[in-house]
């Protein structure tokens, strides 16, 4: 079940070598075509930073609920801060209704905006806007904004791969990505001491609504699960030290590629009880960017804010509490 999802080195994205470029160009291009998923290994992120980063998302979920609530989202449950359980049910943007996932997260955007028209406003109140901190965890600011800033730069250079693996230039998303909506999204799915309701899961089947997404979870039972090309489903366990990538809507609107369902299961029945963390890295264009144009991707042509507006309120579960 391993190899469904290929595993690729990208260290050569990293040099100006142009045969080892191509030749991750063509494996990415294979890996998009078939399913949307990959495993990337040699993206040179400091391993010793995603640990310090995963530490302080277990410090936060570790935290009393009250304490955690003092940094809760907005009412409309579409920005910055702390997503309590029950909050969303992520199969309703695919029309599904379903129980709320079992997962409780803290969401933050990019830190240090410029005063600048195009992040004020109504549409860029939904990507931009002052991050909530938890103030009895010190060092959990620094250490969630380097690790943002290193996963805009891995974001960068998949873009650069998956733009040769297009037959573009590798350069080609830059301008559409020079003031982009990334959301870094620390998940907790809790031990499950009861069993769900029927057809609840710690994450609702779905696609992601952006370009590419990078993540690092913990390699335990109730995890990432992929749907494949000719049906059922296939857990993603990649190797020590790989990211889990995935195309978003807004990359299949693009180009035709795959923007591929998954979910994450629950543990299975007679499992110990066991949480699970992801640190989640959404990759996303400037709001204000067309999709569509290569390939043969979506004749309706929407910004990139239309389509994310769209699809985070269909997430939304009206029985979560309000701010």
């Amino acid at each position: 079940m391993k190899d469904q999802v290929p595993v690729i080195d990208i260290s050569p994205l990293r040099t100006t070598g142009e045969e080892g470029k191509r030749g991750v160009a063509r494996a990415l291009a294979a890996a998009c075509e078939e399913t949307g998923f990959f495993s990337v290994v040699g993206h040179g992120v400091d391993e010793d930073l995603i640990a310090r980063t995963r530490q302080a998302a277990a410090d936060f979920f570790a935290l009393p609920t009250d304490r955690k609530c003092r940094i809760l989202r907005d009412a409309s449950r579409t920005g910055r801060g702390y997503y309590p359980p029950a909050d969303r049910a992520l199969a309703k943007t695919l029309g599904e209704d379903t129980p709320p996932d079992l997962q409780e997260a803290w969401v933050m955007t990019p830190e240090n905006l410029p005063d600048h028209p195009y992040y004020r406003g109504e549409v860029a109140a939904y990507f931009f806007g002052p991050n909530r901190w938890p103030n009895e965890l010190p060092t959990f600011r620094d250490t969630s904004l380097r690790y943002f800033e290193a996963m805009s730069r891995l974001g960068q250079r998949v873009m650069s791969g998956l733009a040769l693996a297009l037959d573009l230039d590798e350069g080609y998303f830059v301008d559409k990505f020079d003031k982009p909506t990334n959301q870094l999204r620390f998940i907790h799915y809790p031990p499950q001491e009861t069993s769900p309701a029927p057809g609840q899961l710690r994450a609702g089947a779905h696609t992601d609504y952006g370009a590419v997404t990078l993540l690092r979870g913990d390699d335990v039972p109730g995890t990432l699960q992929v749907r494949l090309p000719r049906g059922g489903w296939t857990e993603v366990r990649p190797p020590p030290g790989a990211f889990v990538c995935n195309l978003g809507d807004a990359m299949a609107r693009w180009t035709g590629w795959a923007s591929t369902l998954h979910r994450v299961g629950n543990p299975p029945q007679g499992t110990a009880p066991q949480g699970r963390i992801s640190l989640v890295f959404f990759h996303q264009p400037n709001y204000d960017t067309f999709l569509g144009g290569i390939g043969a991707g979506s004749s309706e042509l929407v910004t990139l804010g239309e389509h994310y507006i769209r699809k985070i309120h269909a997430a939304v579960d009206t029985t979560a509490p309000a701010a």
